[in-house]
């Protein structure tokens, strides 16, 4: 068995659905860099949109371990298509939501993608054997030495530091020694669908102090929020066999730019 980290990062400020950060949004995401400065990363993915692709630029620039690291854009993290309102600044596609009768976070203007298109190619983007197979050497080696050293436990969401003392604002927060940390920056809409799949699909578990309806509002810009993957592996494949919630959509480091 082995487990994997997934901290996903929402974009910083910007004014339009895709257009590049504002100033704001430059402090926020450089704020962010500094938070998650001394952790290490081993795969980095971001959206294909400019302001993701800003966004984590300024954060893997304060960020050692990540020079070497080859940085993946990848479609299947953009945001969703907002049809009619593509390109128009949020504010105007919340008033559509409004003149619809409908909230923004479950409103789609026409021509958009549903809740439902943006959950199938989620599931793509959450394919656990592609992050982990990127490791393949990593694994076989330590599996090698399983005999000889405990280097994958069995992981217990019950007895985990997070659940029975969580500590707020450390940013180390649940890593401890995991083989694989996934770096994802992403989008709102993204980050809400997944959120809502993995709790509602895959069973993950939350933090005693978080509820539901804070697990699925929209992540303040540069939000934060962090998943242990346990994974087994299965022939030529892997299955998640536990997923549990660290922390959601901290934004610690943006109380610096409010002193």
């Amino acid at each position: 068995q082995g487990r994997f980290l997934r901290t996903v990062n929402h974009h910083a400020s910007c004014q339009a659905i895709d257009s590049p950060l504002s100033d704001i949004g430059f402090k926020q995401a450089d704020a962010a860099g500094l938070y998650l400065k001394d952790n290490k990363f081993s795969n980095v993915y971001v959206s294909d949109m400019l302001r993701a692709r800003q966004t984590a630029e300024s954060i893997l620039k304060h960020n050692c371990s990540c020079s070497a690291l080859q940085i993946i854009y990848d479609s299947l993290l953009k945001e969703k298509s907002f049809g009619i309102a593509e390109g128009q600044q949020m504010k105007e596609v919340k008033e559509l939501a409004k003149a619809a009768g409908q909230s923004f976070l479950d409103f789609t203007p026409p021509g958009g993608e549903t809740q439902e298109q943006v959950k199938s190619w989620l599931k793509k983007s959450l394919d656990w054997s592609s992050v982990w197979g990127r490791q393949k050497n990593l694994f076989y080696l330590k599996r090698f030495h399983l005999c000889l050293h405990p280097l994958f436990l069995v992981f217990d969401v019950n007895s985990h530091p997070s659940i029975l003392a969580p500590v707020e604002g450390r940013a180390d927060d649940g890593i401890q020694d995991a083989p694989v940390h996934v770096l994802i920056v992403t989008h709102g809409a993204y980050m809400r669908q997944a959120v809502k799949y993995l709790m509602e699909e895959l069973n993950c578990s939350i933090p005693q102090v978080l509820n539901k309806s804070h697990m699925l509002s929209l992540s303040p810009n540069t939000g934060l929020c962090r998943f242990i993957v346990s994974l087994e592996k299965e022939k030529d494949w892997f299955r998640h066999t536990q997923i549990h919630c660290v922390f959601m959509h901290r934004a610690d480091h943006l109380q610096l730019l409010q002193e």
